[in-house]
């Protein structure tokens, strides 16, 4: 029997309204229809290392999802919490804001990682080949979303929740730079 190509993996499932969030009003069934279109028509990208994929969302979908950003200013009022995203990862400082004006999502990414690439840290939770992790709302005005600085130490330390990657010093930077200027609104 056959693989199906595309599934979703538990972890996307956070991303829900008042979750603080990229969420959309999409079934998740919606999200895996479209993903598996993109895949057979070869219209992705690569990501930070083989076998994860970002796949662009067309304009016309953008109204289907939500950006939690809010661009950080002089008036903007920020509180920092202790959090982890799951129960085995390590504690994590997170930053929020209290006020702005959420920003309109310019483009969204769905974030997919192939099944090999998940295996290797336990964390698939389908048979398919391919499983969406995440998706991201990039705010009006940034032309390329970067990897949360979180996400990229884990990953390059390989500590529980990362996936192994290695990243540039731009890339860092880049990483910091944008979490320097936008934050998560709370909700």
């Amino acid at each position: 029997m056959l693989n199906k190509l595309v599934a979703v993996n538990d972890f996307v499932k956070r991303q829900k309204p008042n979750s603080g969030k990229t969420y959309t009003t999409l079934s998740f069934d919606e999200l895996v229809l479209y993903a598996e279109k993109e895949i057979l028509n070869k219209s992705y990208v690569n990501g930070y290392r083989d076998g994860v994929i970002i796949i662009k969302v067309k304009k016309e979908l953008l109204k289907f999802f939500k950006c939690p950003f809010v661009k950080i200013d002089d008036k903007t009022k920020l509180k920092a919490d202790v959090s982890r995203r799951r129960p085995d990862e390590g504690h994590y400082i997170q930053i929020k804001a209290l006020n702005g004006t959420e920003l309109n999502a310019e483009n969204v990414e769905l974030i997919l990682y192939r099944q090999d690439v998940l295996k290797e840290t336990g964390e698939n939770t389908t048979d398919a080949t391919w499983e969406l992790i995440s998706f991201h709302a990039i705010p009006e005005g940034v032309e390329k979303m970067p990897m949360g600085p979180v996400t990229m130490m884990r990953n390059q330390l390989q500590l529980i929740g990362g996936t192994k990657g290695i990243y540039s010093s731009e890339e860092w930077a880049e990483s910091i730079l944008f979490w320097q200027n936008y934050a998560v609104k709370e909700v």
